[in-house]
């Protein structure tokens, strides 16, 4: 299915993915705690909110 470069490469490429991510979010970790407060509330209200409306829509067409 994948040759060995293939492989090496997409293990290679998920690592470096990896620590190039978690490198950049600890530069800009203060930046974060500053301008993005209460974020995940935010967003765990919203995916409610969406959920609750997609559910509403489904009954109101049944």
């Amino acid at each position: 299915m994948f040759s060995t470069g293939q492989i090496y490469f997409a293990i290679f490429f998920v690592i470096a993915f990896t620590i190039a991510m978690v490198w950049s979010y600890r530069k800009d970790l203060q930046r974060h705690k500053h301008y993005y407060k209460n974020t995940a509330i935010k967003v765990f209200i919203a995916g409610i909110l969406v959920t609750i409306s997609f559910i509403l829509i489904r009954l109101a067409l049944k």
